[in-house]
């Protein structure tokens, strides 16, 4: 059976109380500047250090993950796992977070099934992204799936394929667009579902060089700052008192 909806705000509620993708809420619990958080058990925030070099925006939190409350638990999350050891990065290294914080789905039979976010929804929700962005400072952002790099780049359409692995610079960072682990899962065709895994380990090797890049990048600026800094003058030591010019007569005694 689905979790409990939660409860609704009153309908007593001011009419002079902003729109909903007009408010500006404290907390993730508190948000309801769409309508997500009435079907989900939980907001799921992302997760991981801040600062970070890497962030990692999937399209959003899945069953397993709405029911924990965590980013990336799941079955698309161990795959994730394993494409992040293939590609020499560690998990615990990297900020994991959704474009959308709420899980979105509909009943099919006892089963809540993944539904696509709404462009509304998605940029409702880009309130969020964008307070993730800035405390997590990151370099390089891999998108993973349409939906994450419609949100990244903060467009209404794109096409994942035409740019699937391109790095691409947007606000400041480099955005390395690819698949969503569970697209890997669910196709059928074995060949193809590992050539969606290979495809998506290469989007983390890359976002791994192109952060190590900006880090020698920025430490190098610093160096040459420094180098280009003028330096102070020492003061200069007294020198020895000049001495009788040779060939002169001593100054006679008074």
């Amino acid at each position: 059976m689905p979790p409990p909806s939660r409860p609704t705000p009153p309908d007593d509620a001011p009419d002079h109380a902003p729109a909903p993708s007009d408010q500006r809420p404290a907390t993730l619990d508190a948000c309801r500047r769409c309508d997500l958080w009435r079907n989900a058990t939980h907001g799921v925030p992302g997760d991981g250090p801040t600062p970070a070099p890497v962030m990692v925006v999937g399209e959003q939190p899945g069953n397993q993950e709405d029911l924990a409350g965590k980013a990336f638990v799941g079955p698309a999350g161990r795959l994730l796992d394993e494409a992040f050891a293939k590609a020499g990065l560690s998990r615990e290294s990297v900020f994991l977070t959704n474009a959308v914080k709420h899980f979105k789905w509909e009943l099919r039979g006892k089963r809540r099934l993944h539904k696509t976010p709404a462009q509304r929804e998605i940029e409702a929700c880009g309130y969020w992204l964008e307070d993730e962005f800035e405390r997590v400072a990151p370099r390089v952002v891999v998108a993973l799936g349409a939906t994450a790099l419609k949100a990244v780049l903060g467009v209404k359409a794109t096409s994942l394929r035409k740019v699937l692995g391109q790095p691409i610079e947007h606000d400041g960072r480099t955005v390395i667009p690819t698949y969503h682990p569970s697209y890997a899962l669910r196709v059928p065709d074995p060949a193809a579902r590992e050539a969606a895994f290979d495809e998506i380990v290469a989007a983390l090797k890359l976002a791994a060089k192109f952060s190590g890049k900006a880090t020698r990048k920025r430490a190098g600026a610093a160096v040459t700052k420094r180098a280009a800094a003028p330096r102070s003058k020492p003061a200069s030591k007294p020198g020895p008192k000049p001495g009788p010019k040779p060939g002169s007569k001593p100054a006679a005694k008074p």
